[in-house]
């Protein structure tokens, strides 16, 4: 591309590119079925390491989350106050 191209000969120099492009494409060897096959059966491995470790992941959650719920909750203000009471109860019980 010069200074003095025309609109219609950088066009015609695009095509040109592209024809190479293209041509160079076409001409580059068809991929090895056994490497093919081996890059296939890798993915597939991956893919079974990444479900086990999404199911890990989810059965860990799933038992956190079963702790969780096996903590009682915390009294609430009644029943810290009935606990009070009852020990006072008690005390003044033994005098």
């Amino acid at each position: 591309m010069t200074y003095n191209d025309t609109f219609q000969d950088r066009i015609a120099n695009a095509a040109k590119a592209r024809e190479k492009a293209l041509a160079k494409l076409k001409a580059r060897p068809e991929p090895d079925p056994k490497a093919v096959a081996e890059r296939v059966e890798r993915q597939k491995q991956r893919d079974a390491r990444k479900v086990e470790k999404a199911e890990a992941k989810r059965a860990a959650r799933d038992a956190e989350a079963a702790a969780k719920a096996a903590i009682p909750p915390p009294p609430t203000d009644e029943e810290r106050k009935a606990a009070r009471d009852a020990k006072y109860a008690a005390r003044k019980a033994r005098k």
